[in-house]
């Protein structure tokens, strides 16, 4: 059973940038495509980037050009670079494998405020 923890939110300007990170355990996630998620307040979880085995990518049209997700297999973990926040990206944001949807961690918290 894998488990995700996600880490690196926090408070920021629009503008700013963060990196967060989703460490895994219990099992390798090298043979799983992973994705990010985020729920904003009201609002349903919605799955807004994916990396696969291969190392392709997707993005949703709202992040492109200013997010970036990437793995290292070797430490298990999954990261996303979010340049450029705006309000709009204030949401709890989780990983998980898209289609496996392993138990969802605590998440971490992303708020972009002036």
């Amino acid at each position: 059973q894998v488990q995700l923890v996600e880490s690196g939110g926090g408070l920021v300007h629009p503008g700013s940038s963060l990196r967060l990170s989703c460490a895994a355990s219990g099992s390798s996630i090298g043979i799983y495509d992973m994705g990010w998620y985020r729920q904003a307040p009201g609002k349903q979880r919605e799955l807004f980037t994916r990396i696969f085995r291969s190392g392709n990518t997707y993005y949703k049209e709202s992040v492109k050009g200013r997010f970036s997700i990437s793995r290292d297999n070797a430490r298990n973990t999954v990261y996303l670079q979010m340049n450029s926040l705006k309000p709009e990206d204030t949401a709890a944001y989780y990983c998980n494998s898209p289609g496996w949807n392993f138990p969802w961690g605590q998440g971490t918290q992303v708020t972009v405020s002036s």
